[in-house]
């Protein structure tokens, strides 16, 4: 079954911020600022883990600089915030964090490197060890966040379910496309996003992180105009 790292991680997250909701009046204020202040480094470690796996830094550089522009251009950072307001207006049950909870808890779910590697080998494989250890990761945290951020962590795993699930199944229908290199960049270019997430987690800056993740998909958009042209030139010559 293709989806299933997908849907157990769905299932975990769901369960996660179930339970970080059900204890949110149990954990004192102190105790829930260091926890999110250590779980911020930690992405943050993570991220800088994923952005140094490339050896093309060129691809990620220019992946992020035109991925920010398309998605400065699309919005999505406003996008994602309008449907987390829609969502806490129709469940949030006035929850005013929910639309925060939603949107912080979806991008760093979805915008990592276990997210995409883990996906891709669901699609190109059908080995599902990445995403389920990423559900047990995926599971904990959700408890901290939604303890914290309310019941809008919980419904970010209909977002992983989409995301993920996509990945996968394109992953199943390019497998000749992938290879090695591409995946370790895309997985970069999402290391420097989980980067900023960490440092919105912080309220160092607040940096739309929304607006970069098509970022995250340049480095294959540049491997197959890479293919395109070397059979163009193939065919000339």
């Amino acid at each position: 079954m293709g989806l299933l790292g997908t849907i157990v991680n769905f299932l975990a997250i769901l369960a996660g911020g179930l339970i970080g909701v059900n204890i949110k009046h149990g954990l004192k204020d102190n105790y829930k600022g260091i926890i999110m202040n250590g779980l911020s480094l930690v992405v943050i470690v993570i991220g800088l883990t994923s952005a140094l796996e490339s050896n093309n830094i060129l691809i990620v550089i220019f992946s992020v600089v035109l991925g920010s522009l398309v998605g400065e251009a699309l919005g999505i950072d406003k996008k994602l915030n309008v449907l987390g307001n829609v969502l806490e207006k129709k469940l949030g049950r006035g929850d005013s964090n929910f639309s925060k909870g939603f949107v912080t808890a979806s991008l760093i779910y979805c915008v990592g490197a276990m997210a995409i590697v883990g996906s891709l080998e669901s699609g190109l494989t059908g080995n599902h060890d990445t995403l389920f250890a990423k559900s047990v990761i995926d599971g904990i945290t959700a408890i901290v966040f939604a303890s914290t951020l309310g019941i809008g962590v919980a419904f970010s795993a209909v977002s992983v379910l989409i995301y993920q699930g996509t990945i996968t199944i394109l992953a199943s229908l390019l497998n000749n496309v992938l290879t090695d290199a591409v995946t370790l960049d895309m997985a970069a270019v999402g290391g420097l996003l989980i980067i900023g997430i960490g440092i919105n987690i912080l309220e160092i800056k607040e940096i739309k992180v929304s607006n970069m993740l098509p970022a995250i998909f340049f480095p294959l958009i540049f491997y197959v105009l890479k293919l395109a042209w070397e059979n163009i030139f193939v065919l000339i010559s």
